[in-house]
Parts: C-alpha cells; sequence; structure tokens
C-alpha cells in the first residue's frame, strides 16, 4: 500500500534520513521506533508532503508520488494526525471533524458559498456519514458540540484520529497518539486503533514511545537511530536484533 524507497531528507548539514526504505502492508499496522532524535517526524513529513526529500521515493498503491503536494496526497488517501495536537481551537469537536472531509466534498464554489443545491446536500450526507462511521465509532458522541478547548488531553487526542478518519484514508499516519496519556486513555486508544485497522481494512503507520503498545498491536516494526534505518522486522525479531538494543540501551564499556 505504502512504499519508502531510498530516502534522504538534509536540513543544511544535518541528515535528517539517509537511505529509508520500507513497506507497509495493506491492512496492517506497521510501527515505527527510535531514540528522540532518530528522524521519526521527519519520515512523516517527507511522507505526507511537508518536506521535499533530497533522494529517493515515495509510492502509494504503485504511484509515485514523491512530488505530489500534501493537498494531492490527501485526496489520495493519505491522512494523519500529530505529534501537538493541531485542532482548531476556537470551533467545536464536530466543527474540527468535518473539515477533515473537506478533500471528499465534490460541490462548486457557487453552491458552497450560498449553501444551497448539491453543497447542501453533501454536506448534510457528509454530516450523517460522519455521526454514523466516526463520532459513533470513537465514542465522542457525548462531547461532539463542545469546543476544543474544553476537553482534556486524552479526549482532544481521540478527535484528532477523527478528523483524519473523516477524510476516509487509505494510509493513516499516527504520529505519537498516545504520548502524554495515562494508562487507561493509552488502552482506550490503543484499542480504537486495531479497531480502525479491522474494522475499515486501513492500513496504518505508527510512531510511538510506548514500547508495550507497539509491541502489542504492530505487525511489523521500522527502527530509525539518527537517520539511518537499522532494523524491520516482526516484534520478536525486531526485539532481539543487537543495533535495537544498543541504540535504546547502549553499549556497555
Amino acid at each position: 500500500m505504502l512504499e519508502v524507497r531510498d530516502l534522504h531528507l538534509s536540513f543544511g548539514g544535518i541528515k535528517a534520513l539517509q537511505g529509508v526504505g520500507f513497506t507497509a502492508r495493506a491492512g496492517e499496522i506497521t510501527g515505527v521506533i527510535g531514540p528522540n532524535g532518530a528522524g521519526k517526524t521527519s519520515l512523516f513529513n517527507a511522507i505526507s508532503g511537508f518536506y521535499a526529500p533530497s533522494r529517493g521515493q515515495v509510492l502509494l498503491d504503485g504511484e509515485d508520488i514523491t512530488k505530489a503536494p500534501p493537498d494531492r496526497r490527501a485526496a489520495l488517501g493519505i491522512a494523519r494526525t500529530f505529534q501537538n495536537i493541531a485542532l482548531f481551537r476556537g470551533m467545536t469537536v464536530l466543527d474540527n471533524i468535518k473539515l477533515g472531509g473537506h478533500t471528499r466534498l465534490r460541490s462548486g464554489i457557487w453552491s458552497a458559498l450560498g449553501y444551497f443545491g448539491t453543497a447542501q446536500r453533501e454536506e448534510l450526507a457528509f454530516r450523517a456519514e460522519i455521526e454514523e462511521r466516526v463520532i459513533d465509532f470513537l465514542e465522542i458522541d457525548h462531547i461532539r458540540k463542545l469546543p476544543i478547548t474544553m476537553l482534556p488531553y486524552g479526549l482532544q487526542k481521540r478527535v484528532e484520529l477523527a478528523r483524519a478518519l473523516a477524510m476516509r484514508p487509505k494510509v493513516l499516519l499516527l504520529d505519537e497518539p498516545v504520548a502524554g496519556m495515562n494508562r487507561e486513555e493509552t488502552g482506550d486508544m490503543a484499542r480504537f486503533i486495531l479497531d480502525v485497522q479491522q474494522e475499515f481494512g486501513t492500513t496504518i503507520l505508527l510512531v510511538e514511545h510506548d514500547m508495550h503498545m507497539v509491541m502489542d498491536i504492530c505487525a511489523r516494526i521500522v527502527v530509525l537511530n539518527f537517520g539511518h534505518q537499522i532494523a524491520e522486522g516482526s516484534p520478536a525479531e525486531v526485539s532481539a536484533t543487537p543495533a535495537v538494543i544498543e541504540a535504546y540501551l547502549g553499549q556497555a564499556v
């Protein structure tokens, strides 16, 4: 579903990614792990189009999208969440989620401005879909009319996931979805991520520091360290790789 080939990304003299390459298989959860500064978020930004790699390719369903702008990639089916919550704080939960589906709406500018005809019918149908497919699915119906600023951190993370799901993504990029959460919130989010994969067949690429969660829900794991890819495989294979152990625990002297 998503393939990264020999990806290189630099910022001046800093080499953020150096020859990273892997495949996120269709319908599976693939984890991307590594110490702080390993290049995980830079990889996400290159896949989603925020950064242009100096070398390499990003392919979606076999189509080269390396030079496609972010809005084109979103229309093709790539959605993401962010390490730091990126919701519109002056808007309600429902309005934030609806914004995620703008790439799927087809009405013209004049009917949209006047909110009549095709635009009205399309938005009403889309809102009904969101309420049935996303809001109920993520169990946030009780907060849909509340402003984002009234929500605790864990629920804001769930709303951001809902906004990404409103895009009906083929590939979902989750950047540290449980960072800052307590054990109960982490368990809930892990359950929702698994449900998304199983119910919708979504291909998920997950960056996360919670190793227990990564090992539990990911079919395959890619390990980065200082921009280099040092391992790839099943959770059992990766956890037994000496280079991974050294990157996380250090080398005995």
